[in-house]
């Protein structure tokens, strides 16, 4: 699982470009293809989110959610989750709704 994040701008930039999107409440979810047998993801949180402590909370509920889930999630594919400015402020059952909610509407969930 370490090896499958995105680290590079320019990974980034390339994700947000394909111009493959969906969002909920607290998630916004970027797609491209990636042309590898297991999907990558970026995690981002934008200054709106809130301070350096609450930036890192929402990263960590996302990659406590990947953690759990990666083997769900369609390979073959490079993500990056963007956090919305009330993603702080939700209780992990409903971040966990959103997304969830946000890879089903892209159809990126094997089960």
């Amino acid at each position: 699982m370490k090896d499958c994040y995105l680290k590079k701008n320019s990974e980034f930039q390339r994700v947000y470009s394909n111009k493959k999107i969906s969002g909920s409440r607290y998630i916004t979810l970027f797609t491209a293809k990636n042309n590898r047998d297991y999907p990558r993801f970026g995690i981002t949180a934008t200054k709106k989110v809130g301070n350096a402590v609450n930036r890192n909370f929402i990263r960590r509920r996302l990659k406590h959610l990947l953690r759990e889930n990666s083997h769900n999630i369609k390979p073959g594919y490079d993500y990056v989750f963007v956090a919305k400015k009330d993603a702080c402020d939700s209780d992990f059952k409903d971040f966990k709704n959103s997304f969830f909610s946000v890879l089903k509407r892209q159809k990126k969930m094997v089960k």
